[in-house]
């Protein structure tokens, strides 16, 4: 099985550099376009199963990736990015000032810290893990798997579908217009391409 990975287009809490992981913010116009290119780059793959984010930008970056392919999306809370609870549309610079403690010792130790009343680390880990286990469910059914997600949901899951300990996940930017691919064997993945912005053709490897 293959997995296509893409990243929802630019939105205005990335442009204002805000947390939102589960804030509704629109994608701006070139997050629109960003989707669209994606929708060319990716028109000839034959994906025959969608799983995507429950959140608005990355849904709405698969419906438009997916124009040429009548597919059903199916959608996941375990695809959401991390919560970041009352941290939500803000910028770091008014954390500092109105949650300084907390966001102190959240910058120290981000993998046991917690957001206040948002989400932990631990907790975000744990439920990409059942991303991989749905994965290994599915396996035998599909070739060719599009998810539509989030920078720390995708960078997370590659890491760890080739077994690096989750901290790696800062080793794998998943840039929004790219798309990247894993193919998922019997007992190991293989990374075959990441943040590519070429066009797929049928006769690529």
């Amino acid at each position: 099985m293959r997995l296509w990975l893409i990243r929802h287009g630019e939105t205005e809490a990335n442009v204002a550099g805000l947390y939102s992981g589960h804030s509704p913010t629109p994608l701006t116009s070139k997050g629109l376009a960003q989707a669209e290119t994606l929708c060319d780059l990716l028109a000839k793959v034959p994906f025959d199963y969608v799983l995507c984010s429950e959140l608005e930008r990355a849904q709405q970056t698969a419906a438009r990736v997916l124009k040429p392919h009548a597919l059903a999306v199916h959608t996941t809370h375990l695809l959401n990015e991390m919560f970041f609870g009352d941290w939500e549309m803000r910028h770091h610079r008014d954390l500092t000032r109105e949650d300084p403690e907390s966001y102190a010792a959240w910058c120290t130790d981000w993998q046991h810290a917690v957001p206040t009343n948002g989400e932990g680390f631990q907790a975000f880990s744990a439920r990409i893990e059942q991303v991989i286990a749905l994965l290994a469910d599915i396996k035998s059914q599909h070739k060719n798997v599009l998810i539509a997600s989030h920078q720390g949901v995708l960078s997370l899951l590659i890491a760890r579908l080739l077994n690096m300990p989750a901290a790696s996940l800062w080793h794998f930017r998943v840039d929004q217009g790219c798309w990247s691919a894993i193919d998922i064997h019997d007992d190991f993945a293989t990374l075959r391409v990441l943040n590519s912005r070429a066009a797929w053709h049928a006769d690529d490897v």
